[in-house]
């Protein structure tokens, strides 16, 4: 089975280089700044005492020959229009293809363009981020691939690709319902981002002072009852696995869209925030403390585009 993995970043770096590593017929798409850099020092996974380098099979735009069986797309948001633009060449009439993007908004644009009987949910769970040398720092053991149909319950294709990726280095798994993980795992990270971003720290030190823990659980209740009016309830098992890990004492936990935000770089705000609150709106629910993250990181973008 030939995988293109569009992307080799935190995340798309990671599981590609895991499927790689475990002897995958795997190909990165990345940008020339990009593929330079994975030529000169290889595909490196660190942290938690692993020091993993690989030599990945990379091709850049107009470089693709023919489709591939699978194309996992793992950019971000602002990098979607790009990715399908890049990627379509290498789909074919059997193509599946795996977006790792957070949220929702993303699946009616893959839709437009590859029709969405190609489409599979998926949602990943890892902490990783780059280091300056552009290698894939593992800040955690979390690491987690879940798959399944948009619509209906995990059928052959679910089974065979699930079969390939079940590799080393993280857990695979089928799931009943794609879209209410992909619903859940929006959840978890909404309330990350809002109370990371607004706090401006870990999730440890938030809970270590007064009014923190409440916040927490005030930020959660926000978006599940989200996710719930949008018809995806979240059960209590998953509600109380989120609010284990943003309210453990001493975590260093931050968001991904906090670490984007403080490190300058583009961030998925809207993706992730503003598509989530538009929902909250259309639906009439008041969500103050997702609203007051979102114009908080609002006014910092436009800032940073001030600055140039």
């Amino acid at each position: 089975m030939k995988f293109l993995v569009v992307g080799a970043g935190a995340t798309g770096g990671y599981f590609g280089g895991r499927l790689a590593q475990a002897g995958r017929d795997v190909t990165f798409l990345v940008r020339e700044g990009r593929a330079a850099v994975l030529r000169a020092h290889g595909l490196r996974i660190s942290g938690l005492g692993q020091d993993v380098r690989l030599e990945p099979r990379l091709l850049t735009a107009g470089q693709l020959g023919g489709p591939f069986d699978v194309v996992v797309v793992t950019v971000k948001a602002s990098g979607l229009a790009g990715a399908i633009a890049d990627a379509a060449p290498a789909v074919g009439p059997d193509t599946v293809i795996i977006p790792f993007l957070n949220g929702m908004a993303h699946l009616d644009r893959l839709a437009a363009a590859f029709g969405e009987e190609r489409l599979l949910g998926s949602v990943v769970k890892v902490v990783t981020t780059l280091d300056d040398g552009g290698g894939i720092l593992q800040l955690g053991p979390l690491a987690q691939w879940d798959l399944g149909e948009l619509r209906g319950g995990p059928g052959e294709r679910v089974r065979r690709i699930l079969a390939e990726i079940d590799v080393p280095g993280y857990s695979a798994r089928a799931v009943p319902d794609a879209l209410a993980a992909m619903w859940h795992k929006w959840v978890f990270i909404a309330t990350a981002g809002v109370v990371t971003c607004l706090m401006r720290g870990p999730v440890g030190a938030i809970v270590s002072v007064p009014g923190g823990l409440e916040f927490t659980y005030a930020a959660l209740a926000e978006a599940v009852a989200v996710s719930t009016e949008a018809g995806f309830p979240v059960p209590d098992p998953v509600i109380a696995e989120a609010l284990a890990f943003l309210t453990q004492p001493g975590s260093t936990f931050t968001s991904s869209l906090y670490r984007d935000v403080t490190a300058g770089l583009p961030n998925e705000t809207e993706h992730i925030l503003g598509d989530f609150a538009r929902r909250a709106r259309d639906m009439g629910l008041e969500i103050p403390l997702i609203d007051l993250a979102l114009m908080q990181l609002r006014v910092h973008e436009a800032g940073r585009l001030q600055a140039g």
